[in-house]
């Protein structure tokens, strides 16, 4: 493997290629890689041929971003929109909807006319987790979503950070179960670590509710060694700072994995309740 720089030096481990893998690189200013046979290159965040996997570690200043597909760019990515391409197959039974309401014969389920725009976790309303085919590292994403009474479901950065979604209105004393929590961690039939919202900010079921989320990653040396944990700068729920710089130790239960890593991807829980989400949309960023 070759690697120059215009700027602070660039170390990279663990090449393997493949035609369609994922790139792991790096974000920051005048740095450069490419392997020797010309397997990949990669630019500023950027990859300009596909064929490789390059993990990143020992980095200082700078903090692992995936690399997307010839051209594509570390902008914010809409994953909900015309179809269900964003995301990894299997779907199960999540279907597109155009507008969705609290269904008038039931308040525990969710009513929905044909369109786009908005995904529901079927009719009823429990399937399998969306997971994103994109992976993210730091990153700024702002999600909606609207549950029925009783309902739940939870949005996993990296697929393995939980922040809930309940239907928590009227809640006098949320818990970390509760709507906007940081859902605890499980080991030996016992759980930890949860952390409940500073307010409960829910609004009434059946109304969209939103989330916007800042998330830095966990971070590693050059021997693949966690050094850093990874953290909620801030979780903001219908207007309200929910979590400010909550540390994480590792995954939190029922995570889509057990290990950590630089990169991951966005999953929307399906199995728990009826739920619908719309504008769902990551930024990449680096937050060293």
């Amino acid at each position: 493997m070759t690697v120059w720089r215009t700027g602070p030096a660039l170390r990279l481990i663990g090449a393997s290629a493949g035609p369609g893998s994922r790139i792991y690189a790096v974000r920051g200013e005048n740095r450069y890689a490419t392997m020797e046979e010309g397997d990949a290159m990669v630019r500023r965040g950027r990859a300009c041929v596909l064929l490789a996997a390059l993990v990143a570690a020992g980095l200082g200043g700078c903090c692992a971003a995936y690399v997307g597909r010839v051209g594509e760019e570390n902008a914010a990515a809409s994953l909900i929109g015309g179809d269900l391409s964003a995301w990894r197959a299997p779907t199960g039974e999540w279907v597109l909807a155009g507008e969705v309401t609290t269904d008038p014969k039931d308040e525990k389920k969710l009513a929905w006319k044909p369109g786009t725009g908005v995904v529901v976790n079927g009719e009823a309303g429990r399937t399998n987790h969306l997971v994103s085919k994109t992976e993210h590292g730091d990153v700024e994403v702002h999600i909606e979503f609207v549950v029925p009474k009783g309902s739940n479901s939870g949005v996993y950065l990296q697929g393995r950070y939980e922040i809930q979604v309940l239907d928590s209105w009227g809640v006098q004393e949320p818990q970390y179960s509760d709507c906007g929590g940081i859902y605890q961690r499980w080991k030996d039939d016992k759980g930890y670590e949860g952390h409940p919202p500073r307010v409960n900010a829910s609004r009434p079921p059946g109304e969209w509710q939103s989330f916007d989320i800042v998330f830095r990653a966990p971070r590693f040396d050059d021997k693949g060694n966690k050094i850093e944990n990874a953290r909620f700068v801030k979780v903001v729920h219908n207007g309200q700072v929910v979590q400010e710089n909550v540390e994480l130790t590792g995954p939190t239960r029922a995570s889509l994995y057990e290990d950590e890593a630089p990169l991951g991807p966005l999953m929307l829980q399906g199995d728990h309740g009826p739920v619908a989400y719309r504008n769902v949309t990551l930024k990449k960023c680096c937050l060293d």
